[in-house]
């Protein structure tokens, strides 16, 4: 029988570790030091659960936004009166209103005239400084639907209503005046003669205007408080394809004499802009979200540098044992994957909480973009494995005598 020298024996092969194994490995390490993994793991879920927040609350506004657009249409313009060359108050014409719906792809048009001495009173004992800044305006039956304003209760004007005295409140209107509801007993006083309150809008989202106004028929008004029938505010629909073509002729068409002294504008253009604002709030909310989420990524470097100089006895000691450089690198780098993912999907499920939970109050779509919940779980693993991989680096280079003489 012949013995074999050291050169011939076969070196000995180390095991090799399956991604479960190395899993389960870097899971152990995190249980052992369970507070200290859950509050590395805590700045990690603040940062996503802030990022996650932020672009849902923001998408869930807008969300909401564009609801209300959709709803009530892009294609308002609304034509006003400017100034004169002398820098006086302009008037459009008094069939202005008639002209302009003879405009081709224009589907709709209201208007509304300022009666601008009448004054209201909830009765005839009011002083006459206590008017409340309530003004009396004249409307054409086709207003309600053009402007997509609605009914709190009540009724709204109509061809037999808008030639007697009475009278449609906005939402504010009526709360100043004190009146709840609607009702043929239910009378104010407009420019000193008695109208029967016979509607209470409720706030109109694109004309708010309207919500501090007492509404009066236009015949009734050029009959009961002199009005001059000069139109003050023309709102015209027009065919989604040619607003810009009808918002071109509007001027020239409400006023042919004066064309200078007409101001065309898109109501739907304010949304929008609030729309653009907000876009910017929520750029600035997520930079302050990824400050957490860096915070977050120094924790959880923090806790595996320290992991590392705790564990050096363990280190050294499955060194000696035939662990690789590279296991005991996947072991760190592991430990720093899991603590970050476990930040991850708790501020996920905590954003997605958050972000439900506002929109919910303010009657929103609960919107979250995929990309957001995607990306805030991917963003946390990178930053989980940068700040993972010095310390696994630094565990695998400690030579194994050094490690088992670490106190």
């Amino acid at each position: 029988m012949t013995d074999t020298t050291a050169a011939e024996r076969p070196r000995p092969v180390p095991a090799r570790l399956s991604p479960r194994d190395v899993v389960r490995v870097g899971g152990a390490g995190l249980r052992t030091r369970p507070l200290r993994a859950v509050l590395s793991a805590l700045g990690i879920a603040i940062g996503i659960a802030a990022m996650v927040s932020v672009v849902g609350i923001s998408s869930s506004s807008r969300a909401g936004l564009d609801r209300t657009l959709a709803a009530l249409g892009t294609n308002l313009l609304t034509v006003t009166p400017g100034d004169t060359i002398f820098g006086e108050e302009a008037k459009l014409p008094p069939e202005s209103v008639a002209m302009v719906g003879r405009i081709g792809p224009v589907t709709q048009t209201a208007a509304v005239g300022s009666v601008g001495d009448a004054q209201v009173y909830r009765n005839d004992r009011i002083p006459e400084a206590e008017s409340g800044g309530i003004g009396v305006n004249a409307a054409t039956t086709s207003l309600l639907d053009l402007v997509g304003a609605k009914l709190d209760n009540g009724t709204w004007l109509n061809a037999a209503t808008e030639r007697y005295p009475a009278v449609v409140l906005g939402a504010s209107a009526a709360e100043r005046l004190g009146i709840g509801a609607a009702g043929t007993d239910v009378q104010i006083v407009v420019g000193g003669v008695w109208f029967t309150v016979i509607g209470i809008l409720e706030p109109v989202t694109l004309v708010p205007e309207l919500d501090s106004a007492a509404l009066v028929g236009w015949p009734a008004a050029e009959a009961e408080l002199g009005f001059d029938g000069h139109p003050t505010t023309v709102h015209t629909r027009t065919a989604d394809t040619a607003v810009e073509s009808v918002r071109d002729v509007l001027a020239q068409t409400a006023n042919p004499e004066a064309p200078n002294e007409v101001s065309v504008s898109r109501p739907s253009d304010a949304l929008a802009a609030r729309q653009a604002t907000n876009a910017t709030f929520t750029a600035l909310l997520l930079g302050l979200g990824a400050v957490a989420l860096l915070v977050g990524g120094v924790g959880v470097a923090n806790t595996m540098v320290i992991s590392v100089l705790e564990r050096r006895a363990e280190i050294g000691l499955r060194r000696s044992l035939g662990a690789t450089k590279g296991q005991i690198r996947s072991q760190f780098l592991a430990e720093s994957l899991l603590l970050s993912a476990l930040g991850g999907v708790g501020g996920l499920v905590l954003g997605l909480v958050v972000t439900g939970g506002y929109a919910a109050t303010q009657s929103w779509p609960i919107v979250v973009p995929v990309w957001a919940m995607f990306g805030g779980v991917a963003a946390t693993l990178v930053i989980g494995g940068i700040a993972g991989l010095y310390p696994a680096v630094r565990a695998s280079r400690l030579a194994p005598t050094e490690a088992l003489a670490a106190p």
